[in-house]
């Protein structure tokens, strides 16, 4: 294969040989995604129903739901799929599709949680402030902006990737398409682009990582400053749902993307032995 436009379709990691754990696996991911899908569409028709919700912190929690059904939306029904009908095979543009998708929904809500950190940071340090710097306007500005933030991002990333030629074949290490894993299968030196853009989406999202950190570190000033501990007690809840999601979405990119590289070929043995002889030679 010369480049990516003679490949037709890309193969998936199956997560079992046999039939019967198959099955197991479409019947476990039809319940967590039945699961997310009744939780996040209770939590919309809440929101939108009842006026009492009609505020900032809910009018979030409404988008967050909505980007946290797409993300899940675009990966585990090809997967139900390819387990119940036992088939690894997703075309060229089947394969596009998805990682412009999840990239969009997954690059918005974590900008939607910046976002969050300001108005819970705002809701607490500056109450006095509140509906002037969180009105309606404002907040439908700030959610777009994480949308379209979302859209820039994932145009981006998809239009390099899949411009990169393909010579490694069209088997992808993983159940649903996934930019590292279609890297892995570039020409060498094609993808360093594409790696490049990687560093800058890593520099921004740690930008935004330390920009909740700091918020949070203000927060928890501001909260330990009130003199009830009833007033303690109510501001920790409204930001303990928050940081519990925040904690999730980070953990799992650091255990997706940052786990530790692979011991060298000759494995560890092999380097104490070379850092032995070097060191006895000096």
């Amino acid at each position: 294969m010369s480049n990516g436009t003679s490949i037709t379709e890309f193969h998936l990691l199956a997560f079992a040989d046999t039939r019967e754990l198959q099955l197991l696996h479409f019947w476990l991911l039809l319940g967590i995604y039945l699961a997310a899908l009744l939780g996040n569409s209770l939590i919309i028709t809440a929101v939108a129903c009842d006026h009492h919700l009609h505020t900032p912190m809910y009018f979030f929690l409404l988008n967050l739901s909505l980007l946290d059904l797409g993300s899940i939306s675009t990966t585990l029904p090809k997967a139900m799929a390819n387990s119940l009908w036992d088939t690894t095979a997703i075309s060229y543009l089947g394969c596009a599709a998805p990682v412009f998708l999840f990239l969009f929904f997954i690059s918005a809500e974590y900008s939607l949680l910046t976002v969050m950190a300001y108005d819970r940071y705002v809701a607490i340090c500056q109450p006095l402030h509140y509906g002037t710097l969180l009105g309606s306007r404002a907040c439908v500005h700030m959610a777009a902006a994480a949308w379209g933030s979302g859209f820039l991002y994932a145009v981006l990333h998809t239009a390099n990737t899949f411009s990169v030629p393909l010579c490694q074949g069209n088997v992808l290490h993983q159940f649903f398409c996934e930019i590292p894993h279609i890297l892995k299968l570039a020409c060498s030196q094609s993808y360093l682009r594409e790696v490049g853009l990687l560093v800058v989406s890593v520099c921004l999202v740690f930008g935004c990582f330390v920009f909740i950190v700091v918020s949070y570190v203000q927060i928890f000033r501001a909260v330990l400053r009130i003199p009830s501990e009833q007033g303690q007690h109510k501001a920790f809840s409204m930001c303990l749902p928050h940081l519990i999601v925040v904690s999730l979405v980070v953990s799992t990119a650091i255990f997706a993307y940052l786990k530790p590289p692979p011991p060298p070929p000759h494995g560890w043995i092999w380097w104490c032995q070379f850092c032995t002889q070097w060191c006895l030679q000096q």
